[in-house]
């Protein structure tokens, strides 16, 4: 199996856009776009994000005790092509805040999360980020959704490309 065949075969599955960040040092903070999020556990509260060993803020994160997670809103898939390909600093680009544990999040986002590192294992290419949530907010906003390198947003029953 080729390569190709398997990232054109995972690109079937239709997920949400997030952008995990966490704070460097004081008043830095680093982030990436990811779609491989999902709950993992409501009792404790827990999430999972998987970041690729080539990602260049893999190492931040590998040692970061807390992160965030925003879940874009449909109008912002501008901020996941920020976060996905600017080698600048992503965040001087975009709106945000700072979380309880000093970690920024998108505003304006579907929703956010404040989690502490929970379990890091690596597997393959990857490593598991398990996230404890400590906080979470949410919005009015409906989230951005991607699917085979596109972003689109459901709307009144049908799939709007943005």
């Amino acid at each position: 199996m080729k390569d190709t065949e398997l990232k054109a075969a995972f690109g079937k599955f239709v997920t949400g856009v997030t952008i995990v960040s966490t704070q460097i040092e004081a008043n830095k903070y680093i982030g990436f776009t990811a779609n491989s999020f999902t709950s993992v556990s409501i009792d404790p509260p827990l999430l999972l994000i998987c970041l690729g060993k080539q990602l260049s803020s893999f190492s931040y994160f590998e040692k970061a005790t807390s992160f965030c997670v925003s879940i874009l809103n449909e109008n912002q898939a501008d901020i996941a092509s920020i976060f996905a390909t600017s080698k600048e600093d992503r965040f001087s680009q975009v709106d945000y805040a700072l979380d309880n544990l000093g970690n920024p999040y998108i505003t304006e986002a579907a929703a956010h999360f404040s989690c502490t590192s929970y379990e890091k294992t690596m597997a393959g290419d990857h490593m598991l980020l398990i996230g404890k949530v400590e906080k979470c907010a949410t919005s009015n906003r409906k989230g951005l959704a991607y699917v085979e390198k596109q972003f689109f947003k459901l709307g009144s029953g049908a799939i709007n490309f943005v």
